[in-house]
């Protein structure tokens, strides 16, 4: 069976919506495409968009589950976002220009005794990924159906937060292509870490409530690590369907 591409997903601002994508263009060097361009900075954090910063600095779905609800859709055109949640309806917004639309939106679902969210700022040179350097998190669907298996239950992908997910690979056979090249679409990609986990995956993406404790599944695996983060070293464009091949 030949290793294919079966989701493309974005988060413009960062632990604030997803978005699904049918195609995309990586770029050498760069975060898929408007990939948490933007970033929730807590009432105590310095970040300002200058430089990446850890996502401690940030309002984020580990401190405030429900959060990880929210989808996003994005018009790259008009640089205008709309964010739903079951709880609160639509916001449509200019997160560059309307900022406090969002804080007044979301920011009841930082629960109390949390750092409330204070501004909305924009990354200048690279995404907010929760990497040091531009990276594009590439998920296996094996894998995720093992971590299934082991829970006994099913869950949804979209609580791992992943870009790509590839269909037709053995279960964890991404960990072992860290330092490795691989070919998607016609994009090349390198493997560069895995992606170590934590509480923002106990959060059910469809209620934004903390449901299963996946952190305690990973680590009967030997593990708390899901997905690996790639580095864009060729661009092209990538879509759904495309084969997938570690070189």
């Amino acid at each position: 069976m030949v290793a294919s591409v079966t989701g493309l997903w974005r988060y413009p601002i960062k632990s604030h919506g997803r978005e699904a994508l049918e195609r995309v263009t990586l770029t050498e060097g760069q975060t898929m495409p408007f990939d948490r361009l933007w970033a929730v900075a807590h009432i105590e954090s310095l970040a300002d968009g200058s430089e990446w910063v850890p996502c401690a600095h940030f309002s984020r779905t580990a401190k405030a589950p429900g959060l990880a609800a929210i989808s996003a859709r994005l018009d790259e055109a008009r640089g205008e976002i709309t964010l739903t949640h079951p709880a609160l309806g639509t916001l449509g917004f200019n997160p560059d220009e309307e900022p406090q639309k969002l804080i007044d939106w979301a920011g009841g679902l930082i629960p109390e005794g949390r750092l409330p969210s204070h501004r909305v700022i924009r990354a200048r040179e690279q995404g907010f990924t929760d990497s040091d350097f531009p990276s594009v998190t590439l998920c296996n669907a094996a894998s995720h159906r093992a971590v299934e298996a082991r829970l006994g239950h099913e869950i949804a992908p979209e609580r791992w937060r992943g870009n790509i997910w590839v269909e037709g690979l053995p279960a964890w056979e991404e960990f072992g292509w860290i330092g490795r090249e691989i070919r998607l679409g016609a994009a090349v990609l390198r493997a560069e870490e895995r992606t170590d986990r934590c509480l923002a995956t106990h959060a059910n993406p469809e209620t934004g409530a903390r449901d299963h404790d996946l952190l305690s599944v990973l680590d009967s695996f030997g593990h708390r690590d899901f997905s690996v983060r790639a580095r864009v070293v060729r661009s092209g464009e990538l879509a759904l369907g495309d084969a997938v091949e570690p070189l």
